[in-house]
């Protein structure tokens, strides 16, 4: 039986989303602009010259920018060995779980809640409600900020006070930030596990907790986070795959995302390095007929968020190498799958992800377009590929 892997480069977007002037995006384009950037040589820290990803461009990432946004760079122009097209999502989110939930076929079939950009936040219950869980006589922060900033800003008085910095995001999202030693990791966990029930009832997407560690001037976050979704309101490909007796594998944060839902087996690590691991380790072990769904989150994280172009632009290039290695891993009739969720340019105002559609790359079933497809059409590519009975929405770009 044959295998199948989507591999999912968080926030890798490749712009020209049709409603993108709806979230303030028109014009996003995150690798785009950072191939745009690596060619006129003003993203040489570290690196040097235009971006260099002849993996990814090899299976078409060149073409699907220019389909989706008409956009041509140097460095990505090869002529696709593999199959390529753009896709569009249309839940009414540019956010982690929307763009994961459609890839597998369940859009979102809500408008998530949001909390509104003037400060404080959250309002009195809410508050009350940290209050009464965390056991603290107040919190800190309460407003919209990048999670580095109010780190670095709330971080001193929150060692002093233990208060939790709350804050949120464009995002349907209420996180946590808390010093792991000071305030204690095990205690952040049960917080945020103990706030979300009540935040989804809303329709907040997720409950993050945030731990960091260090000093005053050197605060710095570590890679104990962990997300509390909501759980998706239908069944997902995973679970299409589960109820035909498959293997499912998941990588990085699959498993928050879903809050476990439709997961065999889920591997962790604390940088996307140790999830690439993984990713070798499955394409040489993983059992026939099973699925294996991974999440680079790093992109997004580490350099999309904090608008480091260099930075994204040297991850691409570092994955692009371990994408050969992987693809040299798979057994003949596998299916490989690279996409992104949603973008977050880095070039781009503030320190959001951005509207925009996304790479869809396949290997194992030789050259040609795609074109344009729905983000559903991934999962019923996947289904198709597995031989799986339900298909869900979409319709598989399989020749």
């Amino acid at each position: 039986m044959s295998r199948a892997f989507l591999i999912v480069l968080d926030s890798v977007g490749i712009g020209g989303a049709p409603d993108a002037a709806d979230f303030g995006d028109t014009g996003a384009n995150t690798l785009g602009h950072i191939a745009a950037e690596c060619a006129a040589g003003r993203a040489d820290t570290g690196r040097a010259g235009p971006l260099h990803l002849p993996v990814l461009d090899g299976l078409g990432l060149g073409r699907a920018l220019t389909l989706a946004s008409g956009m041509q760079v140097p460095g990505l122009g090869a002529e696709p060995t593999g199959l390529w097209g753009a896709a569009t999502e249309v839940s009414r989110g540019k956010d982690t779980p929307s763009g994961h939930w459609e890839l597998v076929g369940v859009p979102v079939p809500w408008d998530w809640a949001y909390f509104p950009a003037s400060a404080p936040s959250f309002d009195d219950e809410l508050v009350a409600q940290v209050l009464r869980h965390s056991g603290t006589a107040g919190i800190l922060g309460n407003r919209h900020s990048a999670g580095l900033t109010i780190m670095r800003e709330l971080g001193e008085e929150h060692v002093r006070t233990l208060w939790p910095i709350c804050y949120t995001s464009a995002d349907s999202v209420f996180q946590i930030a808390a010093h792991e030693e000071a305030f204690g990791l095990e205690r952040l966990y049960q917080l945020c596990a103990d706030l979300a029930p009540a935040l989804h009832a809303r329709r907040v997407g997720r409950v993050i907790a945030r731990p960091f560690t260090g000093t005053p001037g050197n605060f710095t976050r570590t890679a104990n986070r962990r997300d509390y979704a909501i759980a998706p309101p239908s069944p997902t490909l995973m679970d299409w795959a589960r109820a035909e007796g498959r293997m499912v594998h998941a990588i990085g944060k699959i498993s928050d995302i879903f809050s476990g839902q439709g997961i065999s087996a889920s591997h962790k690590g604390k940088t996307d390095s140790d999830l690439i691991q993984h990713l070798h380790r499955l394409a040489a072990q993983a059992q026939a007929g099973s699925f294996t769904f991974c999440n680079l989150v790093e992109f997004d994280s580490l350099y999309g968020h904090p608008r480091d172009v260099a930075g994204y632009a040297r991850a691409l290039e570092r994955f692009d190498t371990q994408a050969g290695a992987f693809l040299a891993r798979l057994r003949p009739g596998d299916l490989a799958i690279f996409t992104a969720d949603h973008g977050n340019d880095p070039t781009w105002h503030g320190t959001d992800h951005t509207r925009e559609r996304v790479p869809v790359l396949c290997w194992g079933y030789g050259a040609g377009q795609i074109g344009p497809c729905a983000f559903v059409d991934v999962a019923a590519t996947v289904a198709a590929h597995l031989g799986l009975g339900q298909r869900g929405p979409g319709r598989s770009f399989l020749p």
